[in-house]
């Protein structure tokens, strides 16, 4: 079997009977045709050495994209991922391969969370002008972001229906198209209530953003009438501007919405496993990314007031 018929055999592995999601599989195929490329031929899967693994990885070191930029030791790992499972899945099947566990994977640094203060988080909530339709979506998209903790594609696939319920929970789609409950703050359901009430438009998606002339802040009837779903990436790119707006200079995304949840929930005393649960978090070790944070949090409490009482009776050195 070469090496692009092994390719193909585990795409449709990952599409049919591990259900991947259409993204995952689109970023595998990168993955793993750019070593296809990279090889300048087509090799029985038998016959990739792990001297030729090690060349493609040396290349992805040196890479400078047509911008002049280097790839990311992230994206660089993920080339590394994907041919490992590739080996994984064709072992299992029994096919001649280098043994998968040749591959060795550096650790990766800690991952930086980035959340917003209290302060900030009320900053960014108040920036968006509710007087106009942009505004009142956006101020909605805030809120429904730091109540539920949604990754942005899971926000932009909503549909009005799946948050009419009057009991605040609902039902989203996650990775590897993972059923999960969320639930809305009254806050948020209050907004997403007067978000829907302003909307002239047909469209069954929870949020929707306005093309052509006569968008502005309050769109036409007609121009209402052909509003189209919000993207994952429109959405970044209007909470960036309401970043701005508030005048928070570090770079803000959804998912530091996301952050901002579980970071508020765990600071509040919520077990960890809860929090896994209600991010979708296929495995605890990536809900753990969040502990290095509230235990700092905790450790500045401890040192601002435990003790204050006793320091003057501490022994003499």
């Amino acid at each position: 079997m070469t090496l692009s018929t092994a390719i193909d055999t585990f795409l449709e592995h990952l599409a049919v009977e591990r259900q991947r999601s259409p993204r995952t599989i689109i970023a595998y195929r990168h993955y793993l045709t750019r070593f296809l490329l990279w090889l300048k031929s087509d090799p029985p899967l038998a016959q990739v050495t792990g001297d030729q693994i090690r060349g493609f990885r040396r290349y992805l070191t040196e890479y400078i994209d047509e911008h002049g930029d280097p790839l990311g030791y992230r994206t660089q790992t993920y080339h590394a991922i994907a041919i490992r499972a590739l080996l994984r899945f064709a072992t299992k099947r029994g096919d001649a391969c280098l043994p998968p566990d040749r591959i060795e994977l550096a650790k990766a640094s800690p991952a930086q969370v980035g959340y917003l203060e209290h302060q900030e988080l009320e900053r960014i909530l108040d920036a968006p002008d509710i007087n106009t339709m942009a505004g009142l979506r956006d101020r909605t998209i805030l809120e429904v972001l730091f109540s539920t903790g949604l990754r942005v594609s899971e926000l932009a696939a909503l549909n009005k229906v799946h948050v009419a319920s009057e009991t605040g929970e609902m039902r989203v789609i996650g990775k590897g198209r993972k059923e999960r409950i969320v639930f809305l703050s009254t806050r948020a359901r209050e907004w997403l209530v007067a978000y829907f009430a302003r909307r002239q438009d047909e469209n069954p998606a929870a949020f929707v953003g306005y093309r052509g002339k006569g968008t502005g802040d309050h769109p036409s009837a007609l121009v209402q009438s052909q509003a189209t779903r919000l993207t994952p990436r429109s959405m970044e790119r209007s909470i960036a501007k309401r970043a701005l707006e508030a005048g928070i200079m570090k770079t803000i995304t959804p998912h530091t919405l996301r952050h901002s949840f579980a970071t508020d929930l765990l600071l509040n005393g919520a077990d960890i496993r809860s929090v896994q649960v209600l991010l979708g978090h296929a495995s605890i070790t990536t809900t753990q990314v969040y502990t290095h944070i509230t235990n700092q949090r905790l450790r500045e409490v401890h040192e601002r007031f435990h003790g204050k009482t006793l320091e003057e009776e501490l022994p003499a050195n």
